[in-house]
């Protein structure tokens, strides 16, 4: 039986771990390398080898409550898209709330995770760690979560770059980045159009002579703002938004690059990519056009070679003269510390049933949680991994044949593989809420709606129409939160809270009747209730019944 479990990294997945195994009855022990939480959104001043690093502007992508933890609402004053100190103190928040930190073994690095000689009978690990001092100490664990993530890595691919080793200037990985400290006057090549690459030559152009960010392939550019000021990612990102994307994906993906092109023309700004807008994750930045159309930023072509302090393009143009070179080119994904059996691949990413459990395992007792990647916050995404390895690790829900698990997981990776444009740098990725959706019906949590229509209208509307927030799977089965209904019910009001430091006062108007809105809108989210609950599958949109109606139908039509 299942009772003490290795959780391995304290950051986002390994603190939602540790609540999910004390939600279960279990024990758990985690060991964090370093001397605190947070893990990729703790700042470090050093680069610190084998953990994730951030550079000091950092903002988070994913608004507050769409990346909350399900039974956790971030304080309403929070800013919506915060601050790396931001997001690490609501990490602190939750750690404290839920009492994960008693838990916590820092600056204990994992060295090996080893099967015991009678594994198949107790389905026991031996888990061997290392104190900073250097002591040694192997532990025999019940079970073990995998919560390092997968930026750890860096991925330098300096023989694609004839003459970078006789190259004048100097040159490093982003995974180096603190800030633009040094580089005043300077001409900046940035190679690589991933966020890390746009944050880059954005936060440099503030202070270099010129910056040119090399593209291969190109990219969208979405903001963190949207439509009226809301956060972008509330907008278009609701269950019925991914019901119209199933059965009209073409036109659904047309559509919204038809409005990013509204904003800044991406093909006269040299960054329309090859792939539709759902093939691959774009690019969140709300500074980059505005860079671009001052001259501070250059967009180019992929790089040919270097000759001295020159960089010679593709397209044949040269850059003379450069001081910096940003190689913001990814990362390789690593677990050092497992077997190599457990590393098996399908495609490029691990061969993992349902991004989490190692299917060749006689007893289901390991699980990674939160290397899975998708249209939507990894917070949510790793809590439900955690939540549904911990009911494996029970007993209270079942895994299938080792046969059928990698049928699964072959014909998973295929259709991956048409949808999105995978690679060794992005080996995964998944439809954001039909996975959660997934997941959700195996821990007995995935929201009923047609059910929620008859008895609470109100609740039902917000979940169907506005964004898919995490308390949605608290309201019901295992680990039900009584105040799940009331978090989604006063999502927006956290929304609205940090834009109130200057009050305009409402002029007096005339009050006039919304009745033939709302008849018009009830019939058509009936309608995607009876789609919704027919295919039973997922997608995006956001705010109130009443506010959904104007916000969103406006901005999609």
């Amino acid at each position: 039986m299942v009772q003490k479990v290795a959780v391995i990294g304290a950051g986002i997945s390994g603190l939602t771990s540790i609540k999910a195994c004390l939600d279960e009855g279990l024990e758990p022990t985690c060991f964090e390398s370093s001397h605190d939480i947070g893990g990729l959104w703790r700042f470090k001043d050093k680069p610190e080898p084998g953990r994730a690093n951030i550079y000091r502007s950092v903002i988070i992508n994913s608004s507050k409550e769409i990346m909350a933890f399900s039974d956790f609402p971030p304080p309403a004053e929070l800013p919506n898209n915060m601050h790396h100190s931001e997001v690490l103190q609501y990490l602190r928040l939750y750690g404290q709330a839920f009492k994960l930190m008693q838990h916590i073994h820092f600056q204990t690095t994992v060295v090996s995770v080893r099967q015991r000689l009678d594994f198949d009978a107790t389905g026991q690990w031996e888990v061997e760690t290392e104190k900073r001092e250097g002591q040694r100490e192997t532990i025999v664990f019940d079970a073990v979560i995998v919560c390092t993530g997968h930026f750890t890595k860096p991925h330098l691919p300096l023989t694609d770059f004839p003459g970078i080793e006789s190259f004048e200037g100097r040159y490093f990985h982003s995974w180096d980045y603190r800030n633009a400290e040094g580089l005043h006057g300077k001409r900046v090549v940035v190679i690589g159009i991933g966020n890390s690459g746009g944050d880059i030559a954005v936060d440099i152009s503030r202070v270099a002579e010129k910056v040119y960010l090399s593209a291969r392939s190109g990219a969208w550019v979405v903001g963190r703002v949207g439509e009226g000021g809301l956060p972008g990612d509330l907008i278009g990102t609701s269950r019925m938004h991914t019901v119209l994307e199933n059965l009209f994906p073409s036109w659904i993906s047309t559509r919204v690059e038809k409005k990013l092109n509204k904003a800044f023309d991406h093909k006269l700004y040299g960054l329309k990519p090859n792939h539709g807008f759902y093939t691959q994750m774009p690019v969140v930045n709300d500074d980059l056009p505005a860079r671009i159309i001052s001259g501070r930023v250059q967009v180019k072509p992929n790089v040919k070679e270097f000759c001295g302090s020159s960089v010679v393009f593709v397209d044949g143009s040269i850059i003379d003269k450069v001081d910096v070179v940003v190689f913001s080119t990814g990362y390789n994904y690593s677990f050092p510390f497992l077997p190599s059996t457990l590393q098996a691949k399908s495609g490029y990413r691990l061969r993992l049933y349902k991004h989490v459990f190692p299917p060749a395992l006689s007893q289901p007792t390991l699980a990674v949680v939160g290397f899975i990647r998708g249209f939507g916050a990894v917070n949510p995404l790793a809590e439900m991994q955690a939540r549904w390895a911990t009911r494996v690790f029970k007993g209270l829900t079942t895994l299938p044949s080792e046969e059928n698990m990698i049928k699964e997981i072959e014909k998973d990776t295929i259709t991956m593989h048409k949808r999105f444009a995978c690679s060794e740098r992005n080996p995964l990725q998944v439809d954001y809420i039909p996975y959660l959706d997934s997941l959700a019906e195996l821990v007995g949590v995935r929201p009923n709606i047609p059910w929620l229509l008859l008895k609470d209208p109100r609740l039902a509307l917000q979940i169907f129409l506005g964004p898919c927030t995490p308390y949605q799977y608290r309201l019901t089965g295992p680990g039900q939160w009584a105040g799940a209904r009331q978090a989604i019910l006063t999502q927006w009001e956290r929304v609205v809270q940090p834009f109130r430091t200057r009050v305009i006062p409402e002029p007096e108007t005339r009050p006039s009747s919304t009745r033939s809105i709302i008849v018009t809108f009830s019939g058509a989210a009936l309608l995607c209730c009876f789609f919704y609950n027919k295919h039973r599958t997922s997608i995006s949109f956001p705010l109130t019944f009443s506010e959904w109606s104007l916000t969103n139908m406006a901005g999609l039509f």
